[in-house]
């Protein structure tokens, strides 16, 4: 189960994610976040602390939203992510195109 929380502030979305995003809920995942986009086009920051679990479903969604914020000239990182889990953004080579702390 995961849970998307959102933090807006005047310039950025920040999205405190928790839990696992997988393949049973990676599109609900990016439909909630680019629904929260699409309404307030600001950079995207996602708190990934309390994520415990992501799958190659996931990465895809990651990769998905990230588009989109480009397309609309917007930035998009991940803070305080696992080392677990940055060690698959890695793995994938996506934190050459996304920032990942």
């Amino acid at each position: 189960m995961q849970e998307v929380t959102l933090k807006q502030s005047a310039s950025v979305l920040e999205f405190a994610l928790s839990g696992e995003i997988d393949s049973k809920n990676a599109d609900e995942f990016e439909a909630e976040v680019l629904g929260a986009f699409k309404a307030a086009p600001k950079d995207v920051v996602f708190d990934c602390e309390k994520l415990s679990f992501i799958d190659s479903t996931t990465l895809g969604a990651f990769v998905k939203i990230l588009k989109r914020v480009k397309e609309q000239g917007k930035a998009m990182k991940l803070t305080k992510t696992q080392p677990r889990i940055k060690k698959l953004f890695v793995i994938c080579a996506l934190d050459a195109i996304m920032e990942i702390e």
